[in-house]
């Protein structure tokens, strides 16, 4: 890269990108509702909780770009997670119908300047590179024609009766210390071992899931695993960033499983506010960090029946019990 394209994506491009998403994410959070935990099965949102992937490459989505593509699912009520460039469109058959707009989603790479190439030859050293934010524009299969039938069918929902029999094989499969009882859900770096609370005291048990999957979250960040900062005490910037990372990665492997819990108050809203507020490229490295543990996490997922007959068994809630407020 020429060192004029370098001073276009340091300059202009780059903190104006990070910006942007930055300031959307402030506005949704602003306004009471959390980017990450979408409305899913209201009428707004008429496609399953599926990842967003590449419609031609099957490729899914990652870090901020889960979000941006879940919002727009949500803001114009399209039907599948699935998405395409314009010339992708083309090269299957279809193409974008007239007046249509496309959602920008983002690239992020790195280059070395030419002078800190030349630095570094000078001076026998490694250079550095500089991180930048690439956009290009996608559609969503809904928003095009001509298509082949099978890239814009929806995807099934998960049925109801495997939900919680593929959390339970993925959290098995995971061998963590993954505790169930108590009144309070947290998990503990010192000790590396996460708690969970029984899920009969959810008022709705379907949340037990997006809470056990973000005391993982957290598990993921263990030295010996992908060694996130978890030094953070309640109520610090950083304890604030990484309760950003586990809700994301919760919020992905939720949809990665087809798990649907239903929006919860959102404890953090103002610390989160903080961070965004004084760094603008910090939702980008969250959602970047939960994408990585949600990979993580999901890695360990069985693919076979015996598998999931395999697993230990979570404690399903009595449905005599009458509900209880959630702890979680």
């Amino acid at each position: 890269m020429s060192s004029s394209a370098a001073r276009a994506c340091t300059g202009r491009n780059r903190p104006s990108l990070y910006q942007e998403i930055t300031d959307k994410i402030i506005a949704e959070l602003e306004a009471g509702r959390v980017p990450w935990v979408q409305p899913w099965g209201t009428v707004a949102a008429k496609a399953s909780l599926t990842m967003p992937k590449n419609a031609a490459t099957q490729r899914q989505y990652s870090a901020i770009n889960v979000l941006i593509l879940w919002d727009a699912v949500i803001e114009h009520g399209f039907s599948t997670q699935n998405w395409l460039t314009f010339r992708q469109t083309l090269r299957l058959g279809g193409n974008v119908r007239e007046g249509e707009h496309g959602t920008t989603v983002v690239y992020a790479d790195r280059f070395v300047p030419d002078e800190e190439r030349e630095r570094a030859e000078r001076d026998g050293d490694e250079p550095n590179a500089i991180p930048f934010l690439k956009r290009f524009t996608v559609f969503n299969t809904d928003q095009c024609e001509h298509l082949p039938a099978e890239l814009t069918s929806a995807m099934a929902p998960l049925p109801d009766g495997l939900i919680l029999r593929h959390a339970e094989a993925l959290i098995a499969a995971t061998g963590a210390d993954f505790r169930i009882g108590g009144d309070r859900a947290f998990y503990s770096p010192v000790h590396d071992f996460t708690q969970v609370p029984r899920p009969e005291v959810y008022f709705e048990p379907i949340n037990w899931h997006r809470t056990a999957l973000h005391e993982l979250g957290h598990w993921t960040g263990h030295p010996s695993r992908l060694g996130r900062d978890l030094s953070g005490h309640f109520g610090s910037a950083l304890y604030a960033k990484e309760e950003l990372v586990a809700e994301m990665t919760s919020a992905f492997v939720c949809a990665s499983l087809g798990i649907v819990p239903t929006v919860r108050r959102a404890d953090y809203i103002g610390a989160w506010l903080e961070v965004l507020r004084e760094d603008n490229r910090a939702i980008v490295r969250a959602a970047s960090a939960a994408s990585k543990a949600a990979d993580y996490l999901l890695a360990f997922r069985p693919d076979t029946n015996d598998a999931l007959d395999a697993a230990t068994a979570v404690d399903q809630p009595d449905a005599t019990a009458a509900p209880a407020a959630c702890a979680g």
